[in-house]
């Protein structure tokens, strides 16, 4: 099972990804291992997430709501 994650940064601002183990990616962006965009920005927090039977799938919606504005992010985050 794949998982796409939206995280909220120190700085307020989104970061969304994809990992098949959301608690150990969370702890790797905690750590500032995690990616380059949120090194700076930590501590992070989970906002949410939503689960995918593969890779192709979770990466084709990490693509879509990337494009997204902020506001849309935020809906999604909200239900």
């Amino acid at each position: 099972m794949w998982y796409l994650y939206i995280i909220r940064c120190a700085d307020n601002s989104l970061y969304t990804g994809i990992t098949k183990d959301v608690s150990r990616r969370m702890a790797e962006h905690n750590l500032k291992t995690g990616c380059n965009y949120t090194r700076a920005r930590t501590p992070v927090e989970l906002v949410y997430q939503e689960s995918h039977p593969t890779r192709s799938s979770a990466l084709k919606r990490e693509i879509r709501i990337k494009q997204w504005p902020r506001a849309k992010k935020l809906d999604l985050i909200d239900g």
